[in-house]
This record gives C-alpha cells, sequence and structure tokens, in this order.
C-alpha cells in the first residue's frame, strides 16, 4: 500500500544561522530541537539518508517542509530573501527525486505585502501547498493583512498548513514560567502550548469569516488537530456568538485536513473519526522528530475498518489534496 507522509522537516543552513542570530529576546528557543541527537544532519539531508529512512519506513513520498519557526520572525527583507532561498532548494530537491519528494513553501509572513506573490512563484517551482505558523510577531495569521493570501492559496488549490510554534513572549511569562528552563521550554513546546497555539490560530480564522470569503481554502493541522478536534462541543458555541452561518465543527469537517504528525495512537484515531470522516485524515510522521518503525506504521494501520479506509488514509487523501500523481511519473 503507499504510504504518503505529509509533514517531513528539513532545515536550511542559512536560515538556521539568521534565527539563532536574532537578539536573544526574539530567539525561538525550540530550535534547540534541531540539535538533539543525529537531528541536525537528518534535517539537512535532502537525499540520499533521507530516502534510506524512508526507505526502512515503508513511505513512498514525503511531502517536505521547514522545521519551525520558517522564516517568520526575522525582519521583512531578510524573510523575502530567506523564504525564496529555501523554496529554491527545497524545488531543486523535488527535480533530482521527483517520485520520492514533494514540498510545502517557506512564505515571508513578517512582509505580508510579499507573501500572497511568493506563495504564487513557489506554486510555479512546483510546490503543492505551504506551511506557516499562527502569528509573526504581533501579528496574527487571521489579521486583514494576509487575508489576499488566503485568496491565492484557494485560487490556486495551494492547502495551508498550520505548524505549531512557540507562543509569543508575554504569553509564555504569563502562563508557562516557574519551573526548570527546560520544563518551561518543553511545557511551552511540545507538552502543550505549541499545540494550544496552532488550534487558537485555526479557531480565529473561522472566527474571522476566513472560510466564508474564500470557501474552497483548506488548512492543514497536525497532531490530530492541534487538541482542537477535541473541545469541539464547547467550540461550537463560539460561532452563534460570532454569528456565523455553520458551526465550528462544520468548518473543521469542510475546510480543514488532520494529520498525525506521527502520534500513531489508536485511540486519538477513534476520537477523530467520531468528529470528522475518513476523508480529511491524513499520515504525517514529523520526521525526524518522531520516527515510528514499519512494523509500527503497520499495526497502526490495522485499527482502520477496510483497506478501502486505509488508502485513504496512507495515500489517496494527501494525493488528492497535494495533486500527487501516484501513476509513477
Amino acid at each position: 500500500m503507499t504510504l504518503i507522509a505529509i509533514e517531513e522537516h528539513w532545515i536550511l543552513p542559512e536560515l538556521t544561522a539568521a534565527l539563532t542570530a536574532m537578539p536573544e529576546p526574539l530567539r525561538d528557543e525550540s530550535l534547540a530541537f534541531n540539535e538533539m541527537g543525529d537531528h541536525r544532519q537528518r534535517l539537512e539531508d535532502l537525499g540520499a539518508g533521507r530516502i534510506a529512512a524512508m526507505d526502512a519506513q515503508g513511505i513512498d513520498v514525503s511531502v517536505l517542509a521547514l522545521t519551525p519557526p520558517g522564516t517568520q520572525p526575522l525582519p521583512a527583507a531578510e524573510a523575502v530573501r530567506l523564504s525564496r532561498a529555501a523554496n529554491d532548494l527545497a524545488a531543486e530537491a523535488v527535480r533530482r527525486h521527483p517520485t520520492r519528494f514533494r514540498s510545502l513553501s517557506t512564505l515571508p509572513m513578517s512582509s505580508p505585502q510579499d507573501v500572497a506573490g511568493e506563495l504564487e512563484r513557489a506554486a510555479g517551482l512546483g510546490h503543492v501547498g505551504t506551511m506557516v505558523y499562527g502569528r509573526s510577531g504581533d501579528t496574527f495569521l487571521d489579521d486583514p493583512v494576509y487575508d489576499d493570501f488566503f485568496a491565492a492559496a484557494a485560487a490556486l488549490g495551494q492547502p495551508v498548513f498550520i505548524h505549531p510554534q512557540i507562543p509569543s513572549p508575554a504569553l509564555r511569562d504569563a502562563s508557562y514560567r516557574g519551573f526548570a528552563p527546560t520544563t518551561e521550554l518543553a511545557l511551552a513546546t511540545f507538552g502543550w502550548g505549541w499545540h494550544l497555539d496552532a488550534a487558537t490560530a485555526a479557531l480565529r480564522l473561522i472566527l474571522r469569516g476566513t472560510f466564508d470569503r474564500h470557501p474552497d481554502l483548506q488548512i492543514v493541522l497536525g497532531h490530530w488537530g492541534e487538541m482542537l478536534l477535541f473541545w469541539l462541543d464547547r467550540a461550537d458555541g463560539l460561532a452563534r456568538v460570532a454569528g456565523l452561518p455553520r458551526s465550528v465543527s462544520d468548518y473543521i469537517r469542510s475546510n480543514f485536513f488532520i494529520t498525525t504528525s506521527g502520534m500513531l495512537n489508536p485511540a486519538l484515531l477513534h476520537h477523530a473519526l467520531s468528529v470528522t470522516t475518513v476523508d480529511r485524515l491524513i499520515f504525517s510522521t514529523d520526521y525526524p522528530f518522531q520516527h515510528p518503525s514499519k512494523e509500527d506504521i503497520h499495526a497502526f494501520l490495522g485499527h482502520f475498518a477496510s483497506d478501502e479506509e486505509r488508502q485513504r488514509f496512507s495515500s489517496a487523501n494527501a494525493a488528492a489534496l497535494y495533486g500527487i500523481d501516484l501513476s509513477g511519473d
């Protein structure tokens, strides 16, 4: 059975250098995760080593995406330059390995006037979607300055993956301090804060009426929907308060795809299927931060009710969403 993984990370050394050179108050501490173990080596490899890892897991196609925080914390001019460099390099990796790789573009969100143009340029290079984060500085993703971006994404058929990012300094000070530094960082990132931040960004887009203006826009959320799928009974009340024409649950079922990010827990699958459909679920490993074995993946696929559902989850949904030709190109 063909297996497509859509959230497989890489890094651009020049971007890493620019991010780590930022003043300490502006520096993203989660960059430390890229240095753990052999992560840096795996992240920089867009060739044989990555393909060998895919083969070991039984993954046929990886959709490459930069690690957080992308270029979003950078000043506008530098964000534009490095977004273009990242998109060029990822497109070249896809050209070298056209049967194994696809890629998501990186956008200069700190320069809103350049975002739609770079999305269009990247789509022309062959990028099949884009990955962004919920906030650039103090500007939220649902800010009206990004509406042209969402219009362009809908018109181009480019799905927008909203990836978690570390909460703002003010939010970290209010909610994530008071522990040892490593515990504070873990609480603000993979232990809790990352996921709440991404879920809030998605909710804000719904409440802003983004999908009423752009009904064809498709959003992807990792980590089984970043907690949002588990709180829809309460979140649906927001739609009434905001005067939206549909419930939050309906937007989730119509405009959102959900991926696993390597969290191969059948209990999460069963809950997801209780609030959305199998047509909206997609496989990913969050490489190299999660690295399930071929046996782990095979065992998880056994929890689907039929071969047809397994095929939708493992490849057909991703192929349809991202326009990936599985016939052999």
